[in-house]
């Protein structure tokens, strides 16, 4: 069955997670993605972190999936020759290179748009074009950094604290898929390739916008009113960490569990939304809450908020997280068990959904990964293994109309 990205042809200049994210995406969606690699070393995610001596690692392989591996050697003029024609039937490029890389290799803008003027490059970035650190290279935890994440997180006590979410990573590749994607309608449009852009600073700081607005509230009001700090605490002039209450107005946090002793993950989230105040009152059996004038409304209750709290812990000290859940949810409260990764690689709901899935792999067997995180009614991505290094070299020369002799002269000048 076709697949609604069939035809498009994407050279994947990109390594370790963003730009692979990007891509890998692009391909369970139908895309041929074909992930240029150096002869003899790769990714360098292939040997970081590796879990069995000489073979990819996961990290490589979970980034990678449903892609094509061609080893090409551009800094030498059969390479350059082989990227040229590569360029003339593509429709994408995605790189995540050093600033002027592409431009030293001899592929300008310029040069690119001459050889394909249908061509979109796309690229990763730390920064944005013009940005004061536009020259710093930059990593998952620096992006969140930079971005407002860390700022935001953790403990008011503490110090900030980056995600284990790739909100720099992953979260960016996403933000580039989406404007690849409308760089592709457009040229439907006009005919006309361009140039698209995606920094990481600038992708952590749009998943902030709401500390972005707590920030002009603090310094319209001076506090903010859904935060721990509040009433007895003070605020400064930039937006506090919260440690784990919700973003959105809703009081929350995470609370022990029956087990928490010995289990680090034997906690739920648990939610005091303001419509549900009667449903958890109820739960809790505790009836006389409901209009009692220290609880009964969102204001009146901030300042009891962590009595609430340490009541609402001490109902769940009988039960598992599994089991407060289960009864919480009759009375629709918003809640959800800390799952550990352990819980989630196992969760039969994730497996059957396509969440989780298991691939084969020629070198490694069988590993977990991810699958689309979105979800069609008429597409099923069958999520792939990770090529081998160089896998399919000879594939995408033969497809460039090299002859099996002219790829066996390649092999022999060691261009490819």
């Amino acid at each position: 069955m076709s697949k609604p990205l069939d035809g498009i042809k994407i050279i994947d200049f990109t390594h370790v997670q963003a730009g692979p994210a990007c891509t890998q995406m692009l391909a369970w969606f139908g895309a041929d993605v074909i992930k240029v690699e150096r002869p003899g070393a790769g990714d360098v995610t292939r040997n970081q972190l590796r879990d069995i001596p000489n073979v990819d690692a996961l990290y490589f392989t979970m980034l990678n999936s449903n892609k094509r591996s061609l080893t090409l050697d551009t800094k030498k003029p059969e390479g350059k020759e082989v990227l040229e024609k590569l360029i003339r039937e593509s429709d994408v490029m995605v790189e995540n290179f050093g600033p002027g890389a592409l431009d030293r290799m001899g592929f300008t803008w310029e040069r690119i748009k001459e050889l394909n003027p249908k061509m979109i490059v796309a690229s990763v970035k730390g920064f944005s074009e013009g940005h004061h650190y536009g020259d710093l290279k930059v990593y998952e935890n620096v992006a969140q950094c930079a971005g407002g994440a860390a700022s935001t997180t953790g403990f008011w006590d503490g110090p900030p604290t980056v995600s284990a979410a790739a909100l720099g990573d992953s979260n960016t590749g996403m933000h580039l898929a989406i404007g690849i994607l409308t760089a592709l309608i457009s040229r439907d449009k006009t005919g006309k390739g361009q140039k698209v852009a995606v920094s990481m600073q600038d992708s952590v700081l749009n998943l902030c916008r709401v500390k972005l607005r707590d920030q002009q509230r603090l310094e319209r009001m001076g506090f903010l009113e859904e935060y721990p700090q509040y009433p007895h605490g003070t605020f400064g002039e930039a937006v506090p960490r919260g440690g784990n209450a919700g973003g959105g107005g809703q009081p929350g946090w995470v609370l022990k569990c029956k087990g928490w002793e010995t289990d680090p993950n034997a906690y739920i989230y648990f939610t005091v939304q303001d419509h549900a105040w009667e449903p958890i009152c109820r739960a809790l059996g505790k009836p006389e809450w409901i209009e009692h004038p220290d609880y009964a409304t969102p204001k009146a209750r901030q300042p009891h908020i962590f009595e609430i709290f340490k009541t609402i812990e001490a109902w769940l000290a009988d039960k598992t997280k599994f089991e407060a859940v289960d009864v919480l949810r009759t009375f629709d409260i918003p809640c959800s068990p800390v799952l550990s990764m352990k819980e989630l690689a196992n969760d039969p709901s994730l497996r059957a959904s396509g969440t989780i899935v298991e691939v084969p792999h020629k070198q490694r067997g069988s590993y977990l990964t991810v699958g689309s995180p979105i979800k069609f009614s008429d597409l099923k991505p069958e999520i792939k293994s990770s090529p081998l290094l160089g896998e399919h070299t000879d594939e995408v020369l033969a497809d460039l109309g090299y002859t099996p002799q002219q790829i066996a002269t390649l092999h022999e000048v060691r261009a490819v």
